[in-house]
């Protein structure tokens, strides 16, 4: 029984690091916001520059590149209902930006409970050993002791590296959103007012 929790707490653990790497890597600014795009948006003052800006988004897929575009796709439309419509759409990205934190926040709820639970079986089998044997050999029972708690080491050894990524990658993607709404916002007011002159 003990072995499958030591073997659980071995897939939380591969499972955490594997989410890690895969949020860190998918996180970049380059992945998010490709240096093309935000160049061919700060070149794009006209209603004529929004076409070769179209093409740009459409040859680096990414959240800003999905953005813009539906944003430069919807210009006919009054400014109020394409920023609303925005809005949605970058609501959806966000959610993509955020995949695999929910993980992560779940190995920092149950690594710790994997780890007391080792324990407890533990401390079980020991004094299982205690009631058939006696207190005997008290260097037997401290090294029981002192092995059974490795489980609840292991388990907070895991959780709080887990927090740690958690908490830096859920601020990330709120500093992404930031970045991201600010360049559409400002490709937004340029466009509409360019149609207003």
């Amino acid at each position: 029984m003990e072995t499958a929790v030591y073997a659980l707490l071995g897939l939380t653990s591969t499972i955490g690091l594997a989410v890690v790497i895969w949020r860190a890597w998918m996180l970049r600014w380059s992945l998010v916001a490709p240096p093309q795009i935000v160049e061919a948006l700060a070149e794009c003052h006209t209603v004529n520059d929004v076409a070769k800006l179209k093409a740009v988004c459409d040859n680096a897929p990414s959240p800003l590149g999905r953005l813009v575009s539906f944003a430069a796709r919807h210009l006919e439309w009054p400014r109020a209902e394409n920023v609303s419509s925005l809005e949605t759409a970058a609501r959806r990205e966000i959610v993509r930006l955020e995949r695999g934190l929910v993980v992560l926040e779940i190995i920092v709820g149950i690594a710790p409970l994997l780890g007391l639970v080792g324990t407890i079986l533990g401390m079980i089998t020991v004094f299982q050993g205690i009631g058939e044997a006696g207190l005997n050999n008290a260097t037997a029972l401290a090294h029981g002791i002192s092995e059974i708690l490795n489980a609840t080491l292991i388990g907070l050894l895991i959780a709080i590296p887990a927090l740690i990524a958690w908490g830096y990658f859920s601020k990330k993607v709120e500093v992404l959103a930031v970045e991201i709404e600010t360049l559409c916002d400002e490709f937004i007011r340029r466009q509409y007012a360019d149609k207003n002159r």
